[in-house]
């Protein structure tokens, strides 16, 4: 491997726990305290749009409590090292924090949307978002009200930039997954598409993922420090 290739890293809810983000799915998680149809789904937004916009907005809240771990900051090492030696990190992300941003990521593909930006029902506005959103707020370019919503891809939601994904993983010279369940899809296929183009996979992940067994080399343990070794690693080797 070279700083020269190309890496495509896929990074799920395991890297943002290491930093206290609640996970969604392990014992104690989100889905315990809310059902995924309520706060997840467009159904939802439709039913009860108050309860959702509460849920997203004590997340989006408790964005600046969590801080990005060595995990966030190694990526963004790599990737820099790798820019700097005309090589390429596709950094695509299944969680909605912008921690790999504030970690020093400059490209972050978010395939399930971002905390941080709210989008307009009406006129398909993107704008960057800090603030509460509620039924009473006006879109700022089209100026309906109650038409925001947050920039998530909900359940039932196709996920964002599948098309580039896809040819991103087609191009690497290396696919690796970090602190991912390997159960959501289509997420979960991006191995098995690697893997049937011949290209090298690692998982680096908390605990075997459930496709765990299409990877060529794993590594298990906090994503924190494992992924900093990873890259210390990799680095070494290309500097000898």
């Amino acid at each position: 491997m070279d700083l020269s290739d190309r890496i495509v890293v896929l990074t799920g809810a395991g890297i943002s726990a290491d930093s206290g983000v609640p996970t969604f799915r392990d014992s104690g998680g989100i889905w315990a305290k809310y059902h995924y149809r309520d706060v997840a789904t467009p159904e939802g937004f439709a039913a009860n749009p108050n309860l959702l916009h509460e849920f997203y907005n004590l997340r989006r809240a408790g964005l600046p409590t969590v801080q990005p771990n060595p995990a966030h900051d190694a990526l963004a090492q790599l990737a820099q090292a790798k820019r700097e030696a005309g090589g390429c990190l596709t950094l695509v992300t299944q969680n909605v924090d912008d921690l790999h941003e504030r970690g020093g990521s400059k490209s972050v593909w978010h395939m399930h949307g971002e905390l941080t930006k709210a989008r307009c029902t009406s006129c398909g506005t993107v704008r960057e978002w800090a603030d509460a959103l509620s039924v009473t707020v006006s879109c700022p370019d089209c100026a309906e009200r109650g038409t925001l919503r947050p920039h998530i891809v909900w359940f039932g939601e196709v996920p964002m930039l599948m098309e580039e994904i896809a040819e991103a993983v087609a191009e690497a010279d290396l696919f690796v997954s970090i602190g991912t369940s390997g159960s959501v899809y289509p997420a979960a296929g991006f191995v098995g598409e690697a893997k049937s183009l011949g290209i090298p996979c690692m998982e680096i992940n908390l605990e075997p993922s459930e496709n765990a067994h299409l990877f060529d080399e794993a590594f298990y343990g906090p994503a924190a420090e494992q992924v900093p070794v990873f890259v210390g690693r990799l680095m070494s080797a290309v500097s000898r």
